[in-house]
């Protein structure tokens, strides 16, 4: 048997363009297979951000390639059709993409290939899209299960969906659940607390909420749950704005809450876990998710979560935390008193969903990404 590493190529399109979801699950996954004897490379239209393309560790055995040409239709057809030429050249021996898409005719090229599904809201609530998007989606998702060779889910509550909408068989869906980056697991430095609390003028007290400002992320119901608790907590929203921001601040301006809410757009990545060290509590009330990887990056730091129930956060946060149901905004803010510093039995719940969230470990999932390469190379 040869001992030259296998050669995989992969959809990097969001590792260097996107900050956070699908960008941050390729670059720490990339990173955890980087530590194996594989050879990486890996595939974008463009070199996109320096500060996410920087985050891939440089090694050996990990290369970045671009379209190196004008392609008809520009960089969006190279990745949907025209990168299978460049696979083919550099002997790439399995293709895996990473955020839910595969190029046409990588099935008909002989490379194996394997894709990770995320989630399939724009399936399971077409309500939060533009209709045109849904069906864009909907073919794109058609279009990778024909080409696909194997998928990877990355929750239970995903894979269900997968099955119910793609009529998938189960044997061709790996359930592997996606990881957290090892930063958020270390012990928080009082002088980065200190400084990243001055620089973003941080509330003495603050409740947590980490995600796109958008509808389906619910973060309204959060907002809402401040009338309900004490006055001195406030709530710190960390993400990309959109018109549903609006909406939020001007019911905030409505009930005078204006004061006790901070929106953060921009923060750097390496800021994150020292805001979230420094809040009592993390809260998610998401509609619905595939998975929900700021709950355990929350749980990480040191936060008991309150969570939406009716997708997949029991999954992601196990079974120590709080979930209440979309639009319970009672419910939501007894949890969030349940949940604060001087709460009940609060830090044995912290430690026991730490311990749960120890199989979201970075390298056992590159370690079973890692298996299902060559299972699926040994039966090609």
């Amino acid at each position: 048997m040869s001992n030259t590493p296998l050669h995989i190529g992969f959809d990097a399109k969001r590792i260097v363009r996107n900050g956070t979801g699908l960008g941050a699950y390729g670059r720490t996954l990339v990173n955890d297979l980087a530590q194996y004897p594989l050879q990486l490379s890996l595939y974008a239209p463009d070199k996109g951000r320096d500060d996410l393309r920087t985050q891939i560790i440089q090694r050996p055995n990990v290369a970045f390639k671009y379209a190196n040409k004008p392609w008809p239709f520009g960089k969006a057809y190279w990745r949907s059709r025209g990168i299978v030429n460049d696979l083919q050249r550099d002997g790439v021996q399995l293709y895996h993409g990473l955020s839910g898409e595969l190029p046409s005719g990588i099935r008909n090229s002989g490379i194996p290939s394997v894709v990770t599904i995320h989630d399939l809201i724009f399936l399971r609530h077409p309500e939060f899209y533009n209709p045109i998007d849904v069906k864009l989606y909907t073919w794109k998702f058609r279009r990778t299960l024909r080409e696909a060779t194997h998928i990877i889910a990355i929750s239970e509550c995903t894979k269900r969906d997968i099955i119910h909408y793609g009529q998938v068989p189960e044997d061709k869906i790996s359930l592997i659940y996606q990881s957290c980056a090892q930063r958020f697991g270390a012990e928080p430095d009082p002088v980065v607390q200190q400084q990243v609390a001055q620089q973003y003028q941080l509330p003495e007290r603050y409740i947590l909420n980490v995600g796109s400002i958008e509808s389906r992320k619910n973060v309204l119901q959060a907002v809402q749950s401040l009338l309900y608790i004490p006055a001195d907590i406030s709530l710190v929203i960390i993400g990309r704005p959109t018109p549903y921001t609006y909406k939020v601040m001007a019911y905030a301006q409505r009930h005078n809450l204006q004061h006790r809410i901070k929106v953060l757009h921009g923060v750097p990545d390496e800021h994150l876990p020292a805001i979230y060290s420094m809040a009592e509590v993390f809260v998610y009330p998401s509609v619905y998710e595939g998975f929900g990887i700021p709950i355990i990056e929350a749980i990480r730091c040191g936060l008991p979560v309150v969570g939406c129930s009716g997708s997949c956060l029991e999954e992601a946060g196990g079974p120590d935390n709080i979930y209440v149901a979309p639009g319970d905004v009672l419910g939501m803010a007894n949890a969030i008193r349940r949940s604060l510093a001087d709460a009940d039995h609060r830090d044995e719940r912290i430690q026991r969903s730490q311990a749960y969230i120890q199989r979201f470990a970075g390298i056992d999932v590159a370690g079973q990404v890692n298996q299902l390469y060559h299972q699926i190379l040994s039966r090609s």
